[in-house]
């Protein structure tokens, strides 16, 4: 480990839809990583080995010449640390994993330990939008559900999440339950409220967080194309007063033959590719969830 004092250590825990040895294969085997986490990766499974990751899909965007991460611990099976070097910071993560009561799964923890100051207003907020990224990748890659992977891109490009699903149900039916507080209560599992004539379009989400309560999700419409398109502002979701609003658009078109609706779901706005945290993996949650309130 560096000699240098931690700056401040970040923890998250993740639930993964396969037992610890599944988990852990994805987590070394180069093929896999490269799914979820980083475009280019190498990977010498011993301490003191290569553990070196570089491309567009990486916090900083390095290029082969920045990737000299190393291996500071290897237990097969159980966990891994290496070092990780972010805009010329020190850093260093280690991934656990571990049974859970269901032996169809199992429990990621991640521990990132930063030795420096990093780049970033809310460095804290950073990391934990990362991992909350990668391991959304990993879950989704784990469950074959291939189309949900999106890895980010931290060289520039469209900071959104885009997700797309089939309803048997026509567009009016579908428009209905984006509007209608007592269906949204149904998929949402909040206190939705809607005022059309005022704009006024809340989840009734409320949370606290970091120490205060926050008022989660929309809070009005910006734009109302009747069973076609809705669109409406979005809050940042730990409550931070200086965040931009982003913004989520819903679209509705009519599948051929009267068979139904294809729903698009586009989550648009973010400052910054890491700022997407798991949004992907939620919104396709809710939309599975208004799919099936009308199977």
């Amino acid at each position: 480990m560096s000699e240098h004092p931690p700056v401040f250590e970040h923890r998250a825990s993740f639930t993964l839809p396969v037992p610890p040895q599944r988990a852990f294969r994805a987590l070394v085997e180069p093929p896999e990583l490269s799914r979820w986490f980083a475009e280019h990766i190498t990977v010498e499974p011993r301490v003191g080995g290569s553990f070196a990751f570089y491309g567009r899909a990486t916090l900083g965007a390095p290029g082969a010449s920045d990737a000299t991460g190393r291996l500071l611990a290897f237990e097969p099976g159980a966990a891994l640390a290496f070092t990780w070097k972010i805009h010329g910071v020190d850093t260093e993560v280690r991934w656990s994993v571990a049974p859970t009561d269901d032996p169809a799964k199992s429990t990621l923890e991640v521990v990132h330990t930063v030795r420096g100051d990093l780049p970033f207003k809310r460095p804290r907020h950073v990391l934990d939008d990362l991992w909350r990224l990668h391991a959304g990748n990993l879950g989704d890659h784990l469950t074959g559900r291939t189309a949900g992977v999106v890895l980010p891109d931290f060289a520039g490009g469209r900071n959104e999440v885009r997700v797309a699903i089939d309803i048997k149900a026509p567009p009016a039916k579908v428009f209905r339950a984006l509007l209608d507080p007592a269906l949204m209560n149904r998929w949402l599992g909040g206190a939705a409220q809607v005022d059309l004539e005022r704009r006024t379009y809340t989840y009734g989400w409320r949370y606290d967080i970091e120490g205060r309560s926050v008022d989660g999700g929309p809070t009005r419409i910006v734009e109302l194309v009747e069973d076609e398109k809705l669109v409406t502002d979005w809050t940042d979701w730990r409550g931070e007063p200086d965040q931009p609003l982003t913004r989520v658009t819903w679209l509705l078109e009519p599948l051929a033959g009267g068979a139904g609706t294809r729903l698009t779901i586009v989550h648009d706005g973010f400052g910054a590719p890491v700022d997407r945290s798991d949004y992907q993996q939620g919104w396709y949650g809710f939309a599975e969830r208004l799919r099936k309130l009308f199977e």
